[in-house]
């Protein structure tokens, strides 16, 4: 059996956790966290790396691999990503010398709400994000459903070939918008694209999206019938965990995509999607079991599809999640194939 490097045994232990809800271990260096001083040494030395200009690049990100438009390259601190314990490897990652990007567009955001600068050191600690409905009134008009293809399409055009934040600069090869059903009962909402993601331009079409698509087949659904969109519309590099400065510059769009599609019941794949969603920090064992609201919508809390791809002993942890959704929205799940 090949032996895995000490480095991807370590990112792979900081993204289980992550996936559990705990946040911000890979920041911490505070002696009474009772840690493994190797753990320790190597959080400590991945929080050491060097800024670009006034945005310090994660430590979680990974060196060595040309930048598409990057003029000139800083090296890092590296932490490649897991091989024998994720299923999916990331590609290399090596930041560019990024120019201060523009704050997110302020006519979204009420004046005295507006999102933090971007001059924010991206390796501070994560502030309290407020909740979807905190950032901007839910509308109390619903569109019609004739009107919101051309709503979506406007919302995209918003967008344009988006520099608002690092992770257009991080190698991106395409924007994430959303696919489904713009009167969808259901939404899911993820983290962030991965690497097949960013190359075809669809969420969750990767392994992950393989076993959503048979999560929402198993709910009765055939895929096309929901709505399904991301925390950030562009793959963070080395597919690590959208930074708070990325997630709340790109949750005005995710707002107005919910707002046009309207759902009934939103689904938070994950930890991520649940913080920025709710506006909360706690774990997903908190978050789980109870009905939470976003945008006129009850939301339900759930493991992150990636997440059971490495730990599959969640999957019924997660069945569960989704049978409540199944019961609000009243579907009876797939029928057992007949017997011959």
């Amino acid at each position: 059996m090949m032996s895995v490097p000490p480095e991807q045994q370590l990112r792979a232990y900081v993204d289980y956790l992550r996936d559990m809800g705990i946040y911000d271990l890979y920041r911490r260096d505070d002696p009474s966290v009772p840690l493994p001083e190797s753990l320790r040494a190597a959080l400590t030395a991945a929080k050491s790396a060097t800024s670009v200009q006034n945005v310090v690049v994660p430590a979680r990100a990974q060196a060595g691999a040309p930048v598409r438009g990057a003029a000139t390259v800083s090296p890092r601190a590296s932490a490649p990503p897991a091989a024998a314990s994720v299923r999916a490897s990331a590609s290399a990652f090596a930041p560019p010398a990024v120019p201060t990007p523009a704050t997110a567009p302020t006519n979204y955001f009420p004046s005295d709400d507006a999102p933090p600068p971007m001059s924010v050191e991206m390796s501070a600690p994560m502030p309290k994000p407020k909740s979807f409905d905190a950032l901007v009134p839910v509308p109390s008009l619903v569109l019609p459903a004739a009107e919101r293809s051309a709503a979506m399409e406007k919302v995209r055009a918003e967008i344009g070939d988006c520099t608002r934040c690092p992770l257009a600069y991080g190698g991106r090869h395409k924007i994430v918008f959303g696919d489904g059903d713009l009167s969808a009962r259901l939404m899911f909402v993820g983290e962030g694209p991965g690497a097949d993601e960013d190359e075809s331009g669809l969420p969750f079409v990767g392994k992950a999206g393989q076993l959503l698509n048979n999560m929402i087949g198993a709910m009765g659904l055939p895929r096309e019938q929901v709505y399904i969109a991301n925390i950030v519309k562009c793959r963070p590099p080395a597919n690590r965990t959208p930074e708070y400065v990325e997630a709340t510059t790109c949750s005005q769009f995710l707002i107005q995509q919910i707002d046009v599609v309207k759902p009934q019941v939103i689904v938070a794949l994950g930890a991520t999607a649940a913080t920025y969603l709710l506006g909360v920090k706690q774990s997903l064992a908190s978050l789980r079991g109870s009905w939470h609201e976003a945008r006129g919508a009850k939301v339900a809390v759930t493991y992150h599809p990636a997440f059971l791809l490495r730990d599959p002993r969640q999957k019924g942890e997660a069945w569960k999640d989704l049978q409540r959704v199944m019961g609000e929205l009243g579907l009876q799940g797939a029928r057992p194939k007949p017997t011959a």
